[in-house]
């Protein structure tokens, strides 16, 4: 199992830290990560940290589909692949519909129809066998509606990709959302993810791999999982840090009525404290709903402790099927002490 570094997104203020991606990039990790939600985006970010980096991949976890045409995020993904020496890693997801409408304004509709079509258009630009041609529910190319000028013409991308089958991520919560992946993707980058529930997680890729046509099989797919990783002995400590974010993550983001964050935690067994946090984080009192997240939710999906905890945990990941972890980490000290573990 490889490590891959998770950046995240920025908050009011943008700081990447540049020392702690290039530290990673000396010590062998194998990727780091930007994302994007309505702040700060995951290209000009990711783009960034290219031009610090050697040898290190650099990928999007994610790029928001509803936000870019998928003729732009094809050309996007070939600048960054060239600039970076090829080295770009594209990820994809639909988002949530709070974002997608509200920020977006665009219809939030059916995503996995969405996703399947984007992502067949973004690889037939980097084939450049002709001019791309699309007639689908989403994606019309050359558009074709009632106020079109009839002036558009199918084109192919002027710039050459350095490789025509770059590998394609999606971030994906749902067990649809998951098999589609295994069907149409190279990887599967997966938010809040546990151990324990493998044996799910494998149905569901299971189901994408048996499919006509399927891309990958189980052999040659990456199974990404994000996770906290901090070696620490004092563990109330770090539990006690995390417990506002998973609240927010849990209780505050996405619509009340539809929170795929909050889904994956009840398909953990945690419905009855994801209805309590929920409740008082929008309520406004995010202090007690920090206090209801319970131990055991933060502990499902992050690794906290020892070197020897940490070290026994990883063998417990990648014995669950993840090829790749994507670490975050407080600080760059953090990150160096995970040196030992890298190649666990």
């Amino acid at each position: 199992m490889r490590l891959g570094l998770n950046m995240g997104y920025s908050g009011s203020a943008l700081r990447i830290d540049v020392p702690m991606v290039q530290e990673a990039d000396r010590l062998g990790f194998h990727s780091v990560w930007s994302a994007e939600a309505y702040g700060s985006d995951a290209v000009t970010t990711i783009t960034w940290v290219a031009a610090v980096t050697q040898r290190i991949g650099v990928g999007t976890a994610i790029m928001q589909i509803p936000a870019r045409t998928p003729t732009l995020t094809a050309t996007t993904a070939i600048t960054l692949d060239q600039l970076s020496g090829g080295r770009f890693l594209l990820g994809l997801g639909v988002s949530g519909p709070q974002v997608v409408e509200g920020w977006h304004g665009v219809a939030f509709g059916k995503p996995l129809a969405r996703t399947r079509e984007y992502v067949e258009v973004v690889r037939s630009v980097w084939r450049r066998e002709k001019p791309v041609e699309f007639k689908g529910q989403y994606y019309q190319i050359p558009y074709a509606g009632t106020d079109a000028t009839g002036l558009g013409k199918p084109l192919k991308p002027i710039t050459h990709p350095l490789r025509a089958d770059l590998p394609i991520w999606l971030g994906a919560e749902g067990p649809k959302n998951v098999a589609l992946t295994a069907e149409i993707a190279d990887g599967w980058l997966a938010i809040y993810y546990t151990p324990r529930l493998a044996e799910m997680y494998n149905g569901w890729l299971d189901e994408g791999f048996a499919r006509a046509g399927a891309r990958r099989s189980r052999a040659d797919f990456e199974i990404a999982a994000t996770a906290q990783v901090i070696l620490t002995d004092d563990v109330r400590a770090e539990l006690d840090r995390l417990r506002p974010f998973m609240a927010l993550y849990i209780g505050g983001m996405g619509a009340e009525e539809l929170n795929f964050h909050a889904e994956v935690y009840r398909r953990m067994g945690y419905g009855d404290e994801v209805e309590e946090i929920t409740r008082l984080f929008r309520a406004g009192r995010k202090d007690e709903a920090a206090a209801a997240v319970p131990d055991r939710m933060i502990l499902d999906t992050t690794i906290i402790g020892d070197e020897a905890h940490v070290r026994e945990q990883l063998a417990v990941w990648e014995k669950a099927g993840v090829t790749m972890l994507l670490v975050g980490v407080r600080d760059v000290d953090q990150l160096r002490r995970l040196e030992p573990l890298i190649r666990v």
